[in-house]
């Protein structure tokens, strides 16, 4: 592997993603590697949904948890697969855009709760990547399962 082709770590993967506050839901990755990734977020209790979403008893949004499931499934992962593949330099000339789902919920996510988000690669080619992704509660419970995929697409084609 050349010098300009390398693994990035968890940190570096962090610092390419594209969402930025408040439409960011990875604070952390923890573990990652051309197979799979585990990454943390905690969900602010200000966070700008909850403020609608059920007044009085918010919780998390079902879209919310599958953009989580998806910022590490498929963008921060995409970014480790793709740096083994390409030069450092190139890889913030890509986004990747998200373009299939299939979710299923079976615990709600309450404001101030902290998951762990867990993908697995289910295939990666052509700058296509599919995962299976789980959202977890601090007890360990599972709050939702995904299946999530994206395509890296240019910056220019935005």
């Amino acid at each position: 592997m050349s010098p300009e082709i390398a693994p990035l770590s968890p940190a570096e993967v962090l610092s390419l993603l594209p969402q930025r506050p408040p439409f960011r839901f990875v604070d952390v990755v923890d573990e990652i590697d051309a197979e799979r990734i585990v990454a943390r977020y905690r969900f602010r209790r200000d966070e700008f949904f909850y403020a609608g979403h059920f007044p009085g008893r918010p919780v998390t949004p079902g879209v919310i948890l599958i953009e989580t499931m998806a910022q590490v499934g498929v963008v921060a992962l995409g970014y480790y697969l793709a740096s083994l593949a390409m030069p450092r330099a190139e890889l913030g000339n890509y986004v990747a855009l998200f373009s299939e789902c299939e979710a299923e919920f079976s615990a709600p996510v309450y404001p101030g709760e902290e998951v762990t988000i867990r993908a697995e690669r289910v295939y990666w080619r052509s700058r296509k990547l599919k995962s299976r992704a789980s959202l977890h509660l601090a007890d360990g419970r599972v709050a939702a399962l995904a299946t999530v995929a994206g395509v890296g697409v240019p910056n220019g084609a935005l």
